[in-house]
């Protein structure tokens, strides 16, 4: 059967870029573009801590030539000038947890700067921040730390970096617009990366649910096919049985007064069996999970495939011993197989919560009007003698009242579990509890 397509297959650019509006050489340069970017994110998604230091690191070598004038005595003190650097610096760690802290405590050192009269070359990392902000902020925090930005940019530009003399002066416009410019900017980035960020989760919200909801639809069709089939099945067995018993009972009386007709009548019969099997096997094909082959059915297994159960359980740790007790060799196939599945489901149970070194023992007793089975290990169990969903139990009682029984499971006094079930192939079948308390 075919994989399902997951949710990184669905959001792969060649999925969702359409090829409507772009020609074939622009739609693989897109597809190439967002790939790439996408093995980007991958990447940094993968390394977190690369970016995380990364970045403070390359503004933090924008600060060397100030250093370097400081420790040459030109300028401010060194140690005052390193406290500078590493306060632009050392609060982008915190720049996706606390956006706007560290936004705040940059504008703050940015002004300390300026009354100090230091210019580091890490100064820059306030435009990281407001990046930040505007990523992982509201809208409303983004707004007022723009407007700050640019009155402090105007603030700082006219009144503190202007330079004297005509031709420097003529460059406070340029420097003006630059400033206002990678302001806008950063703020822009930041809240279209917010933006792309939300629609790509939406995207995979969407995928997600599309996923689940096909799922839903397949289970539905499933059940709904189940369900005719077994009315078919239904159909068919009903009106062939018919047709068997009839025909069986005008053998009877043919068999000795003409005998020709009456191996006729046979010869009807086993025609009408062979029918109704070949379709009750095109139905069930129908419902099966599986790819279609040609390998050959194999025959149902019954009480004597209980061995090579067991020699398998043996290799996986357990000491399992078999007894049967009374006339077993006369019991129906499907009698055996139901007796088989409960004994397979229980011993999986036991090899699920046991420990490797219990011992588990098996009992098929049957007697003229029933067929009891218990399983019964020593423990210790890591959980409990069902699997998590209980659907092991289920199953087994399920099969059990197939042929009016019951099954009961629960801990035992050797302190592990026990597992019986009792097939009665009669209209009722007597309380399991009280004949046999687990």
């Amino acid at each position: 059967m075919t994989a399902p397509p997951t949710t990184d297959r669905l959001l792969k650019p060649e999925n969702l870029i359409g090829r409507t509006r772009l020609g074939d050489s622009e739609y693989r340069s897109v597809v190439r573009l967002l790939t790439w970017l996408g093995r980007v994110r991958a990447a940094d998604v993968a390394h977190p801590r690369v970016r995380l230091w990364g970045v403070p690191a390359f503004y933090a070598l924008g600060g060397i030539p100030a250093l370097v004038r400081a420790a040459q005595d030109s300028g401010p003190s060194f140690v005052l000038v390193l406290a500078i650097t590493a306060g632009y610096t050392v609060p982008l760690l915190w720049r996706r947890q606390r956006p706007l802290p560290v936004f705040v405590l940059l504008v703050v050192l940015s002004e300390l700067s300026l009354f100090l009269e230091v210019d580091s070359g890490s100064s820059a990392t306030q435009l990281v921040a407001l990046l930040n902000l505007g990523r992982f902020g509201s809208p409303g925090q983004l707004a007022l730390s723009v407007t700050y930005g640019l009155v402090q940019t105007f603030v700082s530009i006219i009144f503190f970096n202007s330079l004297k003399g005509s031709d420097q002066g003529a460059s406070t416009p340029v420097l003006a617009f630059l400033a206002v410019v990678a302001i806008l900017s950063m703020a822009a980035l930041g809240l279209a990366a917010k933006l792309v960020n939300a629609y790509i989760e939406a995207l995979q919200e969407h995928a997600v649910r599309l996923e689940r909801e096909r799922d839903q639809r397949a289970l539905l069709a499933a059940a709904t096919e189940r369900a005719r089939v077994a009315r078919e099945m239904h159909d068919i067995l009903g009106h062939t049985l018919a047709v068997i018993v009839g025909l069986a009972g005008g053998a009877a009386g043919l068999a000795e007064a003409k005998p020709k007709r009456g191996a006729d009548t046979l010869r009807i019969i086993a025609d009408s069996g062979r029918g109704a099997l070949a379709e009750l096997r095109r139905l069930l094909a129908v419902i099966h999970d599986d790819e279609p082959d040609d390998t050959p059915l194999a025959p149902q297994p019954g009480l004597a495939d209980l061995d090579a159960l067991m020699e398998r359980v043996r290799a996986a740790g357990p000491a399992a011993t078999l007894r049967l007790k009374g006339e077993l060799t006369g019991l129906a196939q499907g009698l055996q197989l139901a007796v088989y599945r409960i004994v397979q489901e229980a011993l999986t149970n036991t090899l699920k919560h046991t420990a490797p070194n219990t011992t588990v023992e098996v009992t098929v007793t049957a007697t003229p009007d029933a067929v009891i089975v218990t399983v019964e290990d020593t423990g210790p169990h890591k959980a409990s003698g069902t699997d998590e969903q209980g659907k092991g139990l289920v199953g087994m009682r399920e099969r059990a009242a197939l042929y009016g029984g019951q099954v009961v499971a629960g801990p035992n006094s050797r302190g592990g579990w026990t597992v019986r079930a009792l097939l009665v192939p009669l209209p009722t079948a007597p309380d399991l509890t009280e004949k046999h308390p687990a």
